[in-house]
């Protein structure tokens, strides 16, 4: 096989929960780039049908679902759906978090709930997903870690504003990191490889002391932006990857080496 076909998913069935979030649309956009019959999935069945018109707009096969990640019975009845429809699943990226705004430090029963969600059931996803992806002979599992899973928070960048960092999310960002080395070791034999990408901050709006303090930490300048995790998943999700598991690469402009 040619390196550039590596690349390509023509006849793969990808799964992209949370696929209409920052992140998860230009994940969801480089699959089905990419070829892959592509299902995108969250609790917010109205934003997931709202943005996969516009995939499909564009030529892009998406199908929008809905499920409960914190629940056990919902995702089981994710898997048996797609397998319906498409016949199995060969991608998965775990993109869906509980976002991190909604618990602060001394909120412990959010921390709590937090926890179902996005360790509990990146758990269940990667498991029940994993097992399946093992019985059919393969698959690609991509987790969407965080630079706040391989580094403590700078505080410094916070200073003077309204944002603060969230404790729940270094917590599962960091767990997420050794559940992939866990989960690469398990499903490895079973040709599952598993990997995850940790980006850095994704532009949104943020405050412009924030931004620009942020972009003095990086290599690069900058912070992310609508295209920078495109690249990267491909290549997890693809052939091109094919000797690559239980790794961690970060999207980060260089953020976590400085």
């Amino acid at each position: 096989m040619k390196v550039l076909e590596s690349f390509r998913l023509d006849g793969k069935v990808a799964l992209v929960t949370g696929g209409a979030g920052l992140y998860g649309r230009q994940i969801t956009e480089a699959l089905a780039e990419a070829g892959a019959k592509t299902f995108i999935a969250s609790r917010n069945i109205e934003a997931l049908k709202a943005k996969a018109d516009i995939f499909k707009d564009a030529g892009l096969d998406v199908t929008p679902l809905q499920f409960d990640q914190g629940d056990e019975e919902s995702i089981r009845s994710l898997l048996k759906e797609i397998i319906r429809l498409a016949g199995g699943v060969d991608v998965l990226i775990n993109n869906a978090v509980m976002r991190a705004s909604e618990v602060s430090a001394g909120a412990f029963e959010q921390f709590a709930r937090s926890m179902t969600v996005n360790a509990t059931g990146l758990f269940m996803m990667t498991e029940i997903f994993g097992s399946h992806m093992a019985g059919m002979g393969g698959g690609s599992i991509v987790n969407i870690g965080s630079i706040h899973g391989m580094v403590g928070p700078d505080f410094t960048l916070y200073e003077g504003t309204d944002m603060i960092p969230p404790p729940d999310y270094f917590f599962h960002k960091g767990g997420m990191l050794q559940l992939t080395r866990f989960a690469g070791s398990k499903f490895g034999p079973s040709g599952v490889r598993v990997n995850t990408v940790c980006p850095g901050g994704f532009f949104s709006n943020q405050k412009p002391r924030f931004v620009e303090r942020y972009n003095a930490r990086t290599f690069l300048g900058r912070m992310a932006g609508e295209e920078d995790l495109k690249g990267v998943i491909v290549f997890l999700a693809s052939d091109a990857s094919v000797y690559v598991t239980g790794a961690n690469i970060p999207v980060d402009g260089g953020y976590t080496a400085k």
